[in-house]
């Protein structure tokens, strides 16, 4: 590598290390991660939303005996956003669930072939599953998509959420990708 110090590194939940973007990477980089920090609050938010509403509906129903019709998709469509909106800062982090016992017995160079391998394979299945998630969600934007209850909630809103999140994540594991290819001769 060429110019400049080492990147940063951090450790993710089974210990491998993440390198940070270099050169004309690094203000994307910042950008992402700016991005899903703010990402990583909405669904913070959007959990405790869905707790609460969660709640409302048990106390509505059992001690008011009132109709619910709207409670369980909201939270649902709270859930989605979390988790699929949190899906690129958790694996900026490398905080996917992963087998790290391989790569303990691995010499660092072919572990890094192998984080490298499967880097690429994500990016092709995450990259698949927002193309198809911005597929559906024209398709629900367009035909006006609701769903069967009575409520009828726009599909929009939930594919969109699975859409934006998935983008993320594509982003997040080209920059890793890139990242890593930029910091191959580095041990870790």
């Amino acid at each position: 590598m060429t110019g400049g110090p080492a990147a940063p590194a951090e450790p993710g939940a089974d210990g491998e290390l993440t390198p940070a973007p270099t050169g004309p990477l690094r203000p994307l980089g910042s950008a992402v991660a700016a991005i899903n920090a703010s990402m990583l609050v909405l669904g913070m938010v959007a959990l405790l939303a869905a707790s609460c509403i969660l709640t409302y509906s048990v106390f509505s129903r059992y001690f008011l005996k009132a109709a619910t019709d709207w409670q369980d998709e909201t939270a649902v469509f709270c859930i989605v956003g979390a988790v699929f909106l949190s899906g690129a800062y958790v694996q900026s982090l490398r905080g996917h669930i992963g087998i790290s016992a391989i790569a303990s017995l691995l010499p660092p160079a072919v572990d890094r072939i192998r984080r490298l391998v499967v880097d690429l394979a994500s990016l092709a299945f995450c990259a698949f599953f927002a193309w198809k998630s911005w597929t559906l969600w024209h398709e629900a934007w367009t035909g006006s998509y609701t769903t069967s209850s009575t409520w009828a909630a726009p599909l929009w809103i939930p594919y969109g959420m699975m859409s934006l999140g998935m983008t993320l994540l594509v982003i997040q594991i080209l920059l890793q990708c890139a990242a890593g290819l930029a910091n191959r001769e580095q041990p870790r």
